[in-house]
């Protein structure tokens, strides 16, 4: 006889271990199903190993700062044996977090594959091969996302993706990152504080098209000061590999580019991981952007509900999160969290970082909204002058008096975007905001000018 559970959640990423978390601490039986890594993505391929990685470049390259405040460090070096150790002992403990949250929220974790036979049932296999069938009353699809190739490009050990350069144990001297999006950005700003020599090209005319313009060129401007070589509104035409060398060409207004290094990375973006059969058989919709959920995170299929980024759009481990919560709340009977689209804040962790919620001025001024733009600069912040933090900026849009937009460009901006997230979240009026005490000295007074 099949074992029963109130759900069963497929997929051990921050969506799916946030979702069966919330149930089970709502007293729900639930079993949760991981075939490759607790805390998915985001912990083995994404947010944790490429932090850790910044996190070691970053006070290297801070390093020749310390001259200015009277600091003298002579013979600073690096050792890369060492940094690839704390990228492995953070995911280590990362993933290691993932199961202590699960098993104290009463959570059966169970490792192997898992297919969705119908809304009720799921086979599970075990890496020894064991085979079981579980019954369930709800079900949570959180199979997450993989990388996206172009068509015509073969991977080798010198073409390589935002996944396996993670693998490599040594620093290439040259690099050709394709894609001026979140990953390459993040990926080129680590080797480039390393002393890689890298290139960045990107098919449309700026780096982050999604993000505010002006933030898009300081980041820009702050990448080539950094040695990195920038190529934007370049059309990829051809990545070949001779002689231990990889060629990249691309076309370009002013005329083809031509380019070789010791490497090439592909960071074209990610796409949603959809079984096609198992979504036909139990009859959820879906298109190539994902599974369609609605504002319960349930699919097509009664009982059945999609999180993280199997559903497309942007794939965030704490927009994951949310969703997992959303679906988790409903599964239970409890009210869910209020779950929009538009207040989950979004960070590149480069060096100045760019985070960001809400509207941008682009978006808003293609709907037709009339804005007000509010900015203040790092250079009117004392602890930003005193610190050496360097170029950066803070920015609120605001619409009939109420914020509906920020964003940051600096250093700190991935801590600095959460109170304003919550700001936006509310609708918050300039008088409410008015009412914020900040402590002084700090560099979230930059708040203080944009009020």
């Amino acid at each position: 006889m099949a074992d029963k559970y109130d759900l069963v959640v497929v997929g051990g990423g921050p969506g799916g271990i946030e979702a069966a978390k919330c149930a089970g601490t709502a007293g729900k039986r639930v079993l949760i199903i991981e075939k490759s890594g607790w805390g998915g993505t985001c912990t083995h391929r994404g947010c944790i190993p490429t932090k850790a990685l910044l996190a070691c470049s970053k006070h290297y390259a801070d390093l020749k700062k310390l001259k200015r405040l009277g600091i003298n460090v002579a013979s600073a070096g690096f050792d890369f044996a060492a940094i690839k150790k704390h990228q492995q002992q953070m995911v280590k403990t990362a993933a290691l977090g993932a199961q202590k949250i699960l098993a104290g929220a009463n959570v059966t974790m169970k490792t192997g594959e898992a297919e969705i036979l119908s809304a009720r049932e799921i086979l599970t296999v075990d890496p020894a091969g064991e085979i079981e069938n579980v019954t369930t009353d709800n079900i949570v699809i959180a199979w997450g996302s993989e990388t996206q190739i172009l068509p015509g490009i073969n991977l080798s050990e010198r073409i390589l993706t935002s996944d396996s350069i993670l693998n490599l144990d040594f620093l290439p001297g040259s690099i050709v990152i394709i894609g001026g999006s979140f990953i390459g950005i993040e990926l080129a700003t680590f080797l480039a504080e390393l002393g890689v020599e890298v290139t960045l090209l990107e098919m449309l005319e700026r780096i982050l098209p999604q993000k505010d313009e002006e933030a898009a060129v300081l980041l820009t401007q702050e990448m080539t000061r950094a040695g990195i070589a920038v190529h934007t509104g370049a059309q990829l035409t051809a990545v070949t590999e001779k002689n231990n060398r990889v060629f990249i060409t691309a076309r370009k207004n002013s005329g083809q580019v031509e380019l070789s290094a010791d490497y090439a990375l592909l960071c074209t973006g990610r796409k949603p991981s959809l079984r096609i059969n198992e979504l036909e058989r139990s009859g959820i919709s879906y298109d190539k952007k994902g599974i369609k959920v609605n504002e319960q995170m349930m699919t097509s299929v009664a009982g059945i509900y999609a999180v993280g980024d199997v559903t497309g759009g942007m794939m965030l481990a704490h927009r994951a999160a949310e969703q997992g919560k959303v679906a988790a709340c409903t599964v239970c009977g409890l009210v869910p969290p209020q779950y929009n689209e538009n207040f989950i804040p979004s960070v590149v962790y480069s060096h100045p970082q760019v985070a960001h919620v809400g509207f941008t001025k682009h978006s808003a001024y293609a709907l037709g909204i009339n804005i007000e733009v509010l900015q203040s600069g790092y250079g009117a912040n004392i602890i930003a002058r005193t610190e050496l933090l360097g170029q950066g900026f803070a920015q609120a849009l605001f619409y009939q008096d109420k914020i509906i937009g920020a964003t940051l460009v600096g250093e700190h901006a991935a801590d600095l975007i959460a109170p304003l997230a919550l700001a936006v979240s509310q609708a918050m009026t300039r008088k409410q905001l008015r009412s914020w005490v900040i402590p002084h000295p700090t560099l979230s007074e930059i708040f203080t000018t944009l009020l």
